[in-house]
C-alpha cells in the first residue's frame, strides 16, 4: 500500500521515530546561525507582491533547475512576467522527483498557505492564485513569516565595512521578539585577487575610520570592525575557501604581496595563499580572543559558466563541487592555531561528500581545551549537509559519519543557508531526518528504545546544542 505524499508522518517510518518528532522536536524553536536573508527587508518588514517574488526572486537553488529543463533566461532572471517565470518553475518541478526542491517547494506550500496538493503544469493557476491571495493577508510579510516559523535567532551575512544599521534599528525595535544579528564574512578583505580588491580596500578603510596603506593597517581596520561587530552582538564568522591551503609567509612579505595587489600587478598563486595564509591566521586568533565560531566553507569552484557570470553576475546557480579536501594544509592551520591557544570553536563544512569522513576525522585531533578555558562539548564540528549536499540521503549520509567518527549528540544541527524567508521549512526536513534515522537505529537493535536519552539527543541536535555554542 503506497504511502500519502507528505502527510504529518512524513520521513517518519517508525513508531519511534514518530514520537522523537512530534514529542520533542516538532515544536522547538529555530536557531539559524547561518543564512543570506536581507536585515533591511526584515526591517522594512517587506510584502512580497506574488508568490514569485517570495520564492524565485534570488534562488540559485531554483534558478539552476528552471534552467535544467531548458527554459530560455529572461524567465529565470531575465525580463519575463512573474506568472512566466512561476509557470517556468511549476513545469520543471513535475520532473523533479528525488530532488530536494520538490520536498522544500511542498513543506513550504503547506506550512505557509496551506495547500496539500501537488505543485505541476496542471495546478500551477491553483497554486499562484492561493499564494498570491494569501501573501496579501496580514501576519504574512517578512516579519510574519519568520515567527510563525518559531524562529528564534537569526545570524546575517555581513561584510566588515557594512554599517549594520538595520541590525541597529532591529534591536531597539521592541515591537520584534526574534533576535537579529550580524554575522563577519570578510571574504572581500582575504580574496585580493578578486576584481574591485583596491575600492574595496578604500571602503573598509572609510567604515574603520582611517587609511589602510599597509598589512598592519589592514588588520587594525579589520580589529576595529570585529569591536564594533561585537558591539552589535556578532558570535560567528564566516569564510568561503575555494580549497584548503596553508602557506605562511610572516608579515612583511605579506605587506609586500598586499601592496603589489593595491597596484594592480598581477601576483602568484603563491602570493594569493600566502598573503590569505597571513590574514586567516590574525583572524582566527582574533576569533578565539572573542570567543566567536568560525565557519569554514571549503570546496566549491565558483561562476563555472563565464557567459552566464557576465550577463547574470554571481550567486547565479552555476557553482559546483570541487575536488575532495587535502587534510593537511587545513590540520596545519588548526594547528598553528591550537599551538598559540587560540583554535576558536570551528565548524568546517565541505561541498565536496567524499569529505564527510575526513572532516569527521579532523574535528578529532582539536576537540581538547587549551587549557586556559573551560572546555567546550564539541568545540571543533563537522557542519551540517551543505549545498549540493542538503538533500534527503546527502543528511543521512553526513549524520552517519559524524555519529560514528565524533559524537553525534553534541551536534549543532541544520541552517538554511538561504536568502528566502520561506526556507524556514528546511529545518523541519532536517529534523524528520534525524528522527527517521535514530528511529531506524532503535528498530535494528543498534541503540536502545529509551526516550528519555534519545529525545534528550534530538532536542539538542535541533535546538539547544546551537543555543549553547554560540552563546545565544
Amino acid at each position: 500500500m503506497a504511502a500519502p505524499f507528505m502527510n504529518e508522518d512524513f520521513l517518519l517510518d517508525t513508531e519511534t521515530a514518530r514520537r522523537l518528532y512530534h514529542d520533542y522536536a516538532e515544536a522547538l524553536p529555530i536557531i539559524d546561525y547561518h543564512c543570506h536573508v536581507s536585515p533591511k527587508e526584515i526591517w522594512e518588514d517587506r510584502r512580497f507582491g506574488t508568490i514569485t517574488d517570495a520564492w524565485l526572486e534570488a534562488d540559485h537553488y531554483k534558478w539552476r533547475a528552471i534552467r535544467s529543463n531548458g527554459a530560455a533566461e529572461e524567465k529565470v532572471t531575465g525580463s519575463a512576467s512573474a506568472r512566466e517565470k512561476f509557470d517556468a518553475f511549476a513545469a520543471m518541478l513535475e520532473k523533479a522527483m528525488g530532488n530536494p526542491l520538490y520536498h522544500w517547494t511542498h513543506l513550504e506550500l503547506k506550512r505557509y498557505f496551506g495547500y496539500d496538493g501537488c505543485l505541476s503544469s496542471k495546478t500551477a493557476d491553483e497554486v499562484w492564485n492561493l499564494c498570491n491571495a494569501k501573501l496579501k493577508e496580514p501576519g504574512m510579510g517578512v516579519r510574519g513569516l519568520i515567527e510563525q516559523s518559531g524562529v528564534e535567532v537569526v545570524c546575517t551575512t555581513d561584510d566588515p565595512a557594512d554599517s549594520l544599521e538595520y541590525h541597529e534599528k532591529l534591536q531597539k525595535d521592541q515591537s520584534f521578539a526574534v533576535r537579529v544579528l550580524p554575522a563577519w564574512r570578510p571574504d572581500k578583505a582575504v580574496h585580493l585577487n578578486a576584481d574591485g580588491f583596491t575600492g574595496y580596500i578604500a571602503a573598509l578603510g572609510e567604515a574603520a575610520g582611517m587609511e589602510i596603506d599597509s598589512f598592519d593597517r589592514l588588520l587594525g581596520a579589520l580589529s576595529r570592525r570585529m569591536d564594533f561587530f561585537a558591539g552589535m552582538g556578532c558570535r560567528a564568522s564566516d569564510h568561503s575557501l575555494g580549497y584548503a591551503f596553508y602557506r605562511p609567509t610572516g608579515k612583511e612579505t605579506a605587506d609586500g604581496i598586499f601592496q603589489k595587489a593595491l597596484r594592480g600587478e598581477d601576483l602568484t598563486l603563491e602570493e594569493i595563499e600566502g598573503y590569505q595564509t597571513e590574514l586567516l591566521l590574525f583572524l582566527g586568533r582574533e576569533y578565539g580572543r572573542r570567543d566567536w565560531v568560525m565557519q569554514l566553507h571549503l570546496g566549491p569552484v565558483r561562476n563555472a559558466s563565464r557567459r552566464v557570470f557576465q550577463s547574470v553576475g554571481p550567486d547565479a546557480g552555476c557553482d559546483c563541487m570541487g575536488p575532495a579536501l587535502d587534510s593537511r594544509p587545513l590540520a596545519a592551520f588548526l594547528d598553528s592555531l591550537d599551538g598559540d591557544g587560540l583554535l576558536p570553536k570551528t565548524i568546517l563544512y565541505s561541498l565536496n561528500p567524499n569529505d564527510n569522513a575526513l572532516l569527521g576525522s579532523l574535528i578529532g585531533c582539536f576537540q581538547h581545551s587549551d587549557g586556559s578555558r573551560p572546555a567546550v562539548p564539541g568545540k571543533m564540528q563537522q557542519g551540517s549537509a551543505w549545498w549540493f549536499n542538503d538533500t534527503l540521503e546527502g543528511m543521512r549520509e553526513q549524520l552517519r559519519t559524524l555519529a560514528s567518527t565524533s559524537l553525534l549528540g553534541n551536534f549543532v544541527g541544520m541552517l538554511t543557508d538561504s536568502r528566502s524567508f520561506l526556507s524556514y521549512t528546511r529545518h523541519e526536513y532536517f529534523r524528520r531526518i534525524l528522527c527517521g534515522l535514530l528511529g531506524r537505529w532503535v528498530q535494528e537493535g543498534l541503540v536502545p528504545a529509551d526516550y528519555d536519552l534519545l529525545g534528550g539527543l534530538v532536542s539538542d541536535v535541533s535546538y539547544y546544542n546551537a543555543k549553547r555554542y554560540f552563546g545565544f
